[in-house]
């Protein structure tokens, strides 16, 4: 067939991909970069604010978690709005509230402010997670799409331990609020990254088929190094309502359910290990900056684990790999529960339990890109997350009444890895 009467999207999904969709891909792993620095940037300020606030565990617990609420809001809300005015719009409007929040977090004077500016800064990041895992989806070709998707989500773990070995230096010499700066600066510096290098989704403009799609197209396609096309394709789907809604027909019913209760129970497991870190390591003796040592060792274990799982992605199925990272890093979140004599070991098991809570986690995103359709793949991928970051808002909770009802650190970690176990046996049901 002529290249000018192809369907875009097939010119995109089966030829190789060229250095601007790379470029793209690393862009969104960059900008889940920030969202890794931003979701775990009151990790390391809470110590200080404990400390001059005089906070207890139970209220700090609320604290951690007012941006994963946030989030929960912000991925469902600015899901369907990718799906609806486009991936490129929504991630200036997600952008402008991350920046927007981690500055006024800087500012607050007290408990209930600072929660409301965090509550802030999750609905951008929950929006821009549901946004960046469609646009790579869609940027990508079928063969390296796993792959890409799971390293774009690899920068959320990249995002923590850069942010947080610069945080841990800032830490020694000022205060909390100088982490809120910080990430306000580093996520303001995207917004003409994002003006000049990417366009909105191909697939999102073929389906949709909006005023000036067909130019739009082209002009992308021509930047892709691709011949223009004479004329749109037949949109492959039918809009009908909202796209939430879309999510709840019965041919989609079943998969929205068990991947949104998945991901819930495992985000509670994964959580709780990212925002009690560094609590857990203050209330052992140590100082705080040794408290956010023991948090970026968790996220190079995540890191790593991310890597391995995109790359084993090539040649063993995404769902296999995801459910034995749910069963390994139960197993690690237990062990990392029993507590160690010292900060290397700790941080040792921490790395481990990272390694495979977070390769999960990436992996889970894979899977939604694969298994929600263009037409609701932000929005799909927007309403897991959004309900899973109501897991992800408990967990530390949850983690806090028990401390505080005298649970020891071991028993409250093999509570919490009980969700992650729970969650491999809702993802075997998934596989197709």
């Amino acid at each position: 067939m002529n290249e000018k009467n192809k369907d875009p999207r097939d010119i995109l999904a089966w030829s190789p991909m060229g250095p601007l969709q790379v470029a793209v891909v690393v862009v969104c792993a960059l900008l889940t970069g920030l969202d890794g620095f931003d979701v775990l940037s009151i990790s390391f300020a809470s110590p200080g604010i404990a400390a001059e606030w005089g906070i207890d565990r139970a209220a700090l617990g609320v604290v951690l978690s007012m941006e994963l609420i946030g989030m929960a809001f912000g991925s469902v809300i600015f899901g369907s709005s990718a799906d609806n005015i486009g991936r490129r719009p929504t991630a200036f409007i997600c952008l402008f509230l991350m920046t927007l929040g981690m500055y006024l977090a800087s500012t607050a004077r007290n408990i209930e402010i600072l929660s409301a500016y965090r509550f802030a800064t999750g609905l951008g990041i929950g929006g821009m997670l549901a946004t960046v895992n469609a646009l790579v989806a869609e940027y990508s070709n079928v063969r390296r799409r796993n792959l890409c998707v799971v390293l774009a989500a690899a920068g959320y773990p990249v995002g923590a331990i850069v942010g947080g070995a610069i945080a841990s230096g800032l830490l020694v010499n000022h205060d909390w609020r100088s982490v809120f700066l910080l990430g306000a600066g580093l996520t303001a510096a995207f917004f003409p990254v994002i003006w000049f290098l990417l366009d909105e989704s191909v697939a999102f403009l073929a389906d949709r088929q909006l005023p000036g799609a067909l130019e739009r197209i082209n002009a992308t396609l021509r930047r892709l190094g691709h011949a223009a096309i004479a004329v749109l394709p037949q949109p492959r789907e039918k809009h009908k309502g909202v796209p939430t809604a879309r999510l709840f027909v019965p041919e989609l019913r079943r998969i929205t359910i068990l991947l949104t209760f998945a991901y819930f129970l495992h985000i509670m497991t994964f959580y709780f290990i990212l925002k009690w870190i560094p609590k857990i390591v203050v209330d052992m003796g140590f100082e705080p900056s040794s408290a956010g040592g023991v948090l970026v060792a968790a996220n190079v274990g995540g890191l790593a684990g991310s890597l391995l799982i995109g790359l084993l992605s090539l040649r063993i199925r995404m769902h296999g790999l995801v459910i034995a990272a749910l069963l390994c890093g139960a197993v690690g979140v237990i062990v990392f529960g029993q507590g160690q004599a010292d900060l290397k070991t700790l941080a040792i098991a921490a790395a481990a339990a990272g390694f495979f809570t977070n390769s999960a986690v990436v992996g889970m995103y894979a899977i939604f890109a694969r298994l929600f359709p263009t037409d609701v793949r932000a929005s799909g991928t927007g309403f897991v997350i959004g309900f899973g970051r109501a897991g992800s808002a408990l967990g530390p909770v949850v983690a806090g009444l028990l401390f505080v009802a005298g649970a020891g650190l071991p028993q409250v970690a093999m509570a919490m890895a009980a969700g992650s176990l729970i969650a491999a046996v809702l993802l075997a049901f998934t596989n197709k």
